[in-house]
Order: structure tokens, then sequence, then C-alpha cells
């Protein structure tokens, strides 16, 4: 071989490792762009995850204070009345509402017309405890508005009571500030509730404490019987 072939193949030698290394820097330089790349990704997904996780805190928060959401002049005295066990606020939201009621002092003509107490016929607690419901519940003083033969006629008249008690039920549970507004009752006829904060009104009710909640219902207590048509 003479020294002319033994030169080019020289110089074509170091031309081929010129081009190998520039491919090697340029790999290396894309596979520092990627994991560059797939670095910020990560950072944003877990920054992602994290506002995430913070908003699902923030209403599960909001959902385990069963006083979040009352409304009405008398919530402060019942509170105050009932401070806890399972008549309070917190204790009635781990119960179904006809069970809740039943542990409410200001519920007690109300819980014996709804249980079979005040008419053998009427017995909704099943009913009530089986869905999801909005309940505008008449306090004992309400009950008391009503002359004493029309409550005493009730003990024999079921389709009467029934009649009177679905009324105060609407499906669905309905919040404070979801409330206001006309709603079509479980007995077919309609509620209005009107006005807003501590000064709602359900027809010609007003409600003394609103937006208690129970393990299946939204309770607003009422100062007056609700009457539907008849």
């Amino acid at each position: 071989m003479n020294v002319r072939t033994r030169t080019s193949y020289a110089v074509a030698g170091i031309a081929t490792l010129a081009v190998l290394g520039l491919s090697a820097c340029s790999s290396d330089s894309d596979t520092g762009a990627d994991s560059t790349t797939a670095d910020s990704q990560a950072e944003d997904t877990m920054t992602d995850d994290s506002t995430s996780d913070d908003m699902t805190e923030g209403s599960d928060d909001m959902a385990a204070d069963p006083a979040a959401n009352l409304v009405g002049p008398g919530c402060a005295a019942y509170a105050e009345q009932v401070p806890d066990g399972a008549g309070s606020i917190t204790g009635m939201s781990t119960d179904p509402v006809a069970v809740a009621a039943s542990n409410n002092p200001l519920l007690t003509t109300l819980t014996a017309a709804v249980s079979g107490e005040l008419n053998p016929d009427v017995n909704l607690v099943d009913t009530l405890n089986g869905g999801e419901f909005t309940v505008f519940a008449p306090v004992d003083d309400a009950f008391a508005k009503i002359d004493a033969a029309t409550l005493d006629s009730l003990k024999t008249d079921a389709d009467t009571l029934t009649k009177i008690l679905t009324y105060h039920v609407v499906p669905g549970q309905l919040t404070p500030d979801q409330v206001v507004g006309e709603h079509e009752t479980v007995e077919g006829g309609t509620v209005e509730v009107t006005g807003s904060g501590d000064e709602l009104m359900v027809n010609d009710a007003a409600v003394v404490c609103g937006g208690v909640m129970t393990q299946n219902a939204t309770v607003y207590l009422v100062d007056s019987v609700l009457m539907p048509t008849m």
C-alpha cells in the first residue's frame, strides 16, 4: 500500500469519528430535553393533583359540618337547648329523617303523626327513611294552633292525615340556597318558599330553623302546619 492510500484511509477514519461524535452529542442533548420535559410534566401533574386534593378536602370539610348551612332565627336557641346527643344538630345528621325527628324535642307531635301513634293506619316512617327528601317539619307549637276537634278527627281520618303529612315533603334535598321557589310535594300540590337568610317562609309558615341535615333529608322546622287544598 502506498503513502497516498494510507493517507486517504486516515482522513476517512477521522471524518467518521467526527460524525459519530456529533451524533452522540445530539442524542445526549435530545435525551436531556426529553427528560426536562417529562420532569416538568410530572411537576405539573403533582401540582394539579395537589390542587384537586385541596378542593376535595374543602368540600369534605363543608360536608362534615352539619351546622354549615343553618338558617332561621331559632337555630341558636335550639343548639343551646340541645347542644349534644342524638337530638342535636350534629346528632340528627347521622340518622335517617324519621329517626332524627323522633330525637328532636320540638317535633314530638309530628313524630306521633308519621309513626302511627296518632292514627294507626298512617305510618310513613319507612317511606321517609327510604329516599332523599326536603321536609318542612311543623314544630309542636304549630300543631297547637290547630283546634282540638280537627286534630282529634285526624286520629280516624287516615286519608286527610296522609294528605297533610305528605304535603310537607318535597323529593330531593334542597339546601337553603336552593330552596327558594315553588316545589311540587309528594302529596301532589305545591309549596312556595320565599324570603332569604333567616327570614324564609314556606307558604304562610315561617322557618324557625332550616338546613338541618339528616342522613337522607334536609329539614326546615316551621311554625305552622301547611294545609294542602282539600
